[in-house]
């Protein structure tokens, strides 16, 4: 949905929210490396189900690219930090995670507070709650990040 939620359609955890710049260059990633399935079906079910709204209108509770996050699994585990990266910047032993594996992308564009569920790599379903935003790039008017 290339749209800006209407009235009828405010943000809430029941949309997922993209910006702009994120969508397009998540577009590019997908034409330039093609993915394994369930990703490739998971990133199609993002970009196609997504509202899409300007960078500057994207809440700042809300999980962009090169955002910091703090999330815990929901049996109540110990917190982790996690930056969502590009492939190319994704450094996963310093919490860097890429945007193109499974937890990347069961985090973005949903809000704070929002519970997000994703396979493991040995099939088992994983659910965290994303706890906080430390950093969110739009909030901080790094709006081309």
């Amino acid at each position: 949905m290339d749209s800006k939620p209407s009235a009828s359609r405010p943000f809430s955890a029941e949309h997922r929210v993209l910006t702009e710049l994120d969508e397009v260059r998540l577009r590019r990633l997908r034409e330039r490396q093609p993915l394994p399935e369930p990703l490739a079906s998971a990133l199609a079910t993002v970009l196609d189900e997504s509202d899409v709204v300007p960078s500057r209108d994207i809440p700042p509770g809300v999980v962009t690219m090169q955002s910091r996050v703090t999330v815990q699994p929901v049996d109540g585990g110990p917190l982790r930090h996690i930056t969502l990266a590009y492939p190319a910047e994704a450094q996963p032993e310093k919490g860097q995670l890429s945007v193109l594996s499974p937890v990347g992308l069961a985090l973005l564009g949903w809000p704070v507070g929002q519970p997000v569920q994703w396979q493991t790599p040995d099939g088992r379903e994983a659910c965290w709650i994303i706890v906080s935003i430390e950093y969110q790039p739009e909030a901080a008017g790094h709006f081309t990040v």
